[in-house]
């Protein structure tokens, strides 16, 4: 969901829910009145159904306002289905700051925060933003390229463990392969789960194998059958080696089903953006390919009206930095309270982009002379893209390269002199 900021209606009433897990403590005061009651929801679709139903007859359909301790979950894709209730979004930090403020003992109920919230919506709304959702298609890229991310977060900690795994019974396969995920090692792995089962293989078989599995230089065959013929086991308990082969079989098990699921969600990712009318403006982005520019459509979303300038995305997303100062103190850090996801997306995305454009790559080595380390460079990188894709993304035109050079080389911009360096021989 996406937050907006345009004008807000004339609210009937006002409600703070303090959610949990089973159940949900709210706190109501109506407009025109300064009594505030309160009851609790069970967390069903039903009851929160019967909720806002009772909210709808009591206060004639007109709009609510409604402040809840999350911008995403359950409990705000229910509500998000009732066009009267307008839900607030209140940070965490933001509501337990407010706590402490006004509670310096740390005392803690779930009564005490739903009124809380609700000083927050009644007294201080016009700092706060209400959720309004984006566009059916974009929603859909939003969800699938962060559940994508997901399961590949699991299968790196699978393939961690299943890394560890082998470092106690079988390293030589980190040796011999890359990427110890791939389809190869786990059906090398299911077929000879140890070294000594390995060795007893015939090299005839072992070769017809590699074969069959899309190994075809002779060269590397013929190497790893040398290594294969000269490993050495590194232990021989064989409890250690029974308990350890049997983990390695549910990990590769698992990896495998991650792998499949990531290529399905692949496939649906591509079929929702082959429709969404925008996606050609990210897609046209270098670097940013068939995993990148979904998710920079994802970040962007489809409500122009949202980001009203470049730098508002730039702080959002904790690209921007944020500087502290105290008295003749001053600090430059990294924003830490973002969404990582957001922030992960415009990083990876200008790191990719230093092997596919020449300005782009002229940019992080003019940053990386200047003594900022790798990541300082793309991130700085990263806030010049994004002010680069927002101008697209207003103006719904796809980028281009040379017209973006051709201004470069106008504006006598001292990146232009230094992408011309680069190209000399």
């Amino acid at each position: 969901m996406n937050v907006d900021s345009t004008d807000e209606p004339r609210f009937a009433a006002y409600v703070a829910i303090d959610w949990g897990d089973s159940k949900h403590v709210w706190s109501m005061q109506p407009a025109d009145s300064d009594r505030r009651e309160r009851g609790e929801i069970e967390h069903s679709p039903e009851a929160v159904a019967a909720w806002a139903a009772m909210l709808s007859t009591r206060f004639g359909g007109q709009p609510v306002a409604v402040a809840v301790e999350q911008s995403r979950g359950s409990l705000v894709f229910m509500l998000g289905k009732y066009e009267q209730l307008h839900i607030y979004p209140i940070h965490p930090r933001s509501a337990a700051q407010f706590r402490a403020a006004l509670f310096p003992s740390g005392a803690k109920d779930d009564p005490s925060d739903a009124e809380l919230l609700l000083d927050l919506v009644v007294h201080h709304r016009a700092r706060l933003r209400p959720l309004k959702p984006d566009t059916e298609q974009t929603r859909l890229v939003q969800h699938l390229v962060e559940g994508r991310r997901k399961l590949v977060n699991e299968r790196t900690r699978q393939t961690n463990r299943l890394t560890a795994q082998l470092k106690l019974y079988f390293p030589q396969m980190l040796d011999w392969f890359d990427a110890v995920d791939s389809p190869l090692v786990g059906a090398m792995l299911k077929r000879w789960p140890t070294l000594e089962t390995l060795q007893k293989a015939r090299p005839d078989t072992v070769r017809a194998f590699f074969t069959a599995h899309n190994c075809r230089s002779q060269e590397l065959i013929e190497r790893r059958l040398d290594q294969i013929r000269q490993a050495v086991p590194a232990v021989r308990d064989k409890a250690l080696i029974e308990a350890a082969q049997a983990m390695t079989k549910v990990l590769m098990e698992l990896i495998a089903t991650l792998r499949e699921g990531i290529a399905s969600f692949d496939c649906q990712i591509a079929q929702a953006v082959a429709v969404h009318p925008d996606f050609a403006i990210f897609d046209s982005f270098p670097g940013a390919g068939p995993a990148l520019a979904p998710r920079l459509l994802a970040a962007f979303g489809s409500q122009r009206e949202r980001y009203q300038s470049a730098s508002d995305l730039q702080t959002f997303s904790g690209i921007a930095p944020v500087t502290v100062r105290s008295g003749k103190s001053q600090w430059v850090h990294v924003r830490w309270a973002c969404p990582r996801f957001l922030r992960q997306t415009f990083h990876e995305w200008a790191s990719h982009s230093i092997g596919f454009c020449d300005w782009a790559r002229a940019y992080y080595q003019q940053q990386r002379g200047r003594g900022k380390d790798h990541h300082a460079a793309v991130r700085a990188l990263a806030f010049k893209w994004i002010r680069i894709a927002f101008r697209c993304w207003k103006d719904a035109v796809p980028y281009d390269n040379a017209r973006y050079l051709q201004s470069l080389r106008r504006r006598g911009s001292p990146l232009s002199a230094a992408l011309a360096k680069l190209e000399l021989p």
